[in-house]
């Protein structure tokens, strides 16, 4: 639900995994003579649909993380009109404002929801968290946590995590500009393959096709660079999710 594919079941996507890899390994078995290209194509191939899944939840909490700023502030300012402590009436008045950015308009709605129906405060809350993914999430979680089984004023705590907030993304306005660079560094190694191997076919077509595919060298030096760049999308992804 976190990235958008409700229809898809843990065990269908868990299949779809393992026939791709298995699949993989089959046509290793047909198109390689060493062990190690059948194990990289299994890999690479079983691994694809986790790759996928996990840009898709890295792009979507990056996404997330942009629009909950001005989520906040937000809601504090209906913290400052219902008085600081009516925080159930607070997310009543940010719900109905229909102002939110993005899915964070649907995150509030269900806590909203959620909690007006007399759901475990406690549940309520995790989910929320969940549905943005992010540390900030999880610091408006704690404070709403307080103000409900306490019923405390949390103006204050919200104002100082607005401001926290704003110089963090003054900050990672230069990580974004990295992040972007990283992303253009992985998807150069597989234009440069893509370019020079279409150069290659293009100017001799029979010796390209010899030393590319008939080759099982050549065959091998392309699965090495494929699995290269698979590494290299992965570190992406990883990075891109440490710096958020």
């Amino acid at each position: 639900a976190a990235v958008g594919w409700e229809k898809v079941r843990p065990g269908s996507f868990l299949a779809v995994s393992i026939i791709l890899g298995l699949t993989g390994f089959t046509g290793g078995l047909w198109i390689f003579d060493t062990p190690l290209p059948v194990l990289l194509l299994g890999l690479m191939l079983g691994l694809a649909p986790f790759v996928l899944l996990w840009m898709r939840l890295t792009s979507r909490q990056a996404a997330a993380q942009m629009d909950f700023l001005p989520a906040v502030e937000l809601f504090y300012q209906c913290c400052l009109v219902t008085g600081g402590r009516h925080i159930r009436s607070a997310l009543q008045k940010t719900v109905e404002a229909r102002r939110l950015p993005g899915e964070a308009q649907a995150a509030f709605e269900q806590l909203s929801r959620n909690l007006s129906v007399g759901e475990d405060e406690e549940t309520c809350v995790r989910r929320f968290c969940l549905a943005f993914g992010h540390a900030w999430a999880d610091y408006f979680g704690s404070i709403l946590r307080v103000a409900l089984s306490e019923g405390n004023d949390v103006t204050a705590n919200l104002k100082e995590l607005i401001s926290d907030m704003r110089k963090a993304q003054l900050a990672n306005q230069l990580e974004r500009h990295k992040l972007l660079e990283i992303r253009l560094a992985n998807f150069t190694p597989a234009l440069f393959l893509a370019l020079f191997i279409g150069i290659n076919f293009r100017l001799n077509h029979d010796a390209s096709y010899q030393a590319y595919l008939l080759d099982p060298k050549g065959r091998s030096m392309l699965l090495n660079a494929l699995a290269l760049i698979f590494g290299s999308m992965i570190m992406g992804i990883y990075l891109s999710r440490r710096r958020m």
